[in-house]
């Protein structure tokens, strides 16, 4: 537990952290020389470097639920009762194939201790019981609720120069910094009697993979800010998507209209029930002619910043029209309205039975 303490320490000791900048300069930075922008210990800059060069654990959700950390390999852990032995990342997709063959199930990982992980500040620990793992969850959350995990969606490219200066904001020399985890320690490691400044223009890579250049800690700050609220709305999208596949395995719907070139054909499609099934497949059963063969096809809910759903029908050239991914406009137990995402004048509307 004394390295799930260190972890508690960080997080306390970056809630100290004020964006409230010295008087002189409330935006940039301390500024007791007006010729000079630097930041401190306890500058909003120096904060933002903290969090978005710390270690990301996030890549291996699906594995430990854990963003702060990640678990390292090997390993060996029971996946909704399956036997797993991690050996490489290659080994994730083992993991996936598991709790991707259902999409509205409970998925479970419980892990074979001890297991070491490697935390935000990059030290790795070792985890010998649930109950110190259950902690580092804890401590997780707590940071995430106070905003003080890893922000991953501005990505410094590195090298960068960074310049010292001491306390009477004279520079002392430089440093090139070669990696995020260089510059996680130098921010962390500055005395409350040194001063820096980051040397600008630097590049980052946003969260929708565009580059641009930043050529100021204000512009470092906007950025920040405008993918954490990208991140926001991602993150909602999610949990509507999660929403819409309970709402379709749970349902049996039926094509109430399907507008295209200002027509709509639901009569097609009037004789036929459409089931979706939590193993991604979907049927549509004529129920007035069993002689008819059932549709066969399968379908996908994803979301970036809105929800979309891929049918896939085979075999009937009606159903086949529906393939395509739908922009989920609005979805509830009864109505799931579709729009298009080749073209927005092509609309489908499904209602539960």
């Amino acid at each position: 537990m004394k390295n799930l303490k260190l972890l508690t320490f960080l997080i306390v000791s970056f809630a100290m952290i004020t964006s409230c900048q010295d008087s002189i300069d409330s935006e940039n930075g301390d500024n007791p020389n007006p010729n000079v922008t630097t930041n401190s210990a306890n500058s909003a800059t120096t904060l933002n470097l903290a969090r978005t060069n710390m270690f990301d654990g996030s890549f291996d959700d699906y594995l430990d639920g854990v963003s702060c950390s990640s678990v390292l390999l090997p390993v060996t852990a029971t996946v909704n009762g399956t036997q797993v032995s991690i050996v490489s990342q290659a080994d994730y997709q083992l993991v996936l194939n598991i709790i991707g063959q259902f999409n509205t199930d409970n998925d479970t990982v419980e892990f074979q201790f001890p297991i070491s992980v490697r935390l935000s500040d990059y030290t790795e620990v070792t985890i010998t019981n649930e109950a110190d793992y259950q902690a580092l969850i804890n401590e997780c959350e707590t940071a995430q609720n106070t905003a003080q995990d890893a922000i991953s969606c501005v990505d410094i490219q590195f090298p960068i120069a960074i310049l010292n200066y001491d306390a009477t904001l004279n520079q002392t020399g430089s440093i090139s910094v070669q990696s995020e985890e260089q510059l996680y320690n130098f921010v962390n490691d500055i005395g409350d009697d040194e001063f820096y400044a980051i040397s600008y223009p630097i590049t980052v890579i946003l969260n929708d993979e565009t580059t641009a250049t930043i050529n100021s800690d204000l512009e470092l700050q906007s950025s920040i800010e405008n993918c954490l609220d990208v991140e926001e709305l991602e993150d909602e999208a999610n949990d509507n998507a999660d929403d819409l596949e309970v709402i379709l395995v749970d349902g049996l719907f039926r094509v109430e209209s399907f507008v295209n070139s200002g027509t709509d054909t639901a009569n097609a499609y009037a004789e036929f029930t459409i089931d979706f099934s939590n193993d991604l497949s979907v049927e549509a059963q004529n129920i007035i002619n069993s002689t008819i063969e059932n549709v066969e096809g399968t379908y996908e809910v994803t979301s970036e910043t809105e929800v979309f759903l891929t049918l896939n029908f085979s075999g009937n050239a009606s159903f086949e029209l529906l393939n395509q991914t739908w922009e989920v406009m609005s979805a509830s137990q009864t109505t799931i309205s579709l729009r298009s995402t080749v073209n927005s004048a092509i609309t489908l509307v499904l209602t539960d039975i």
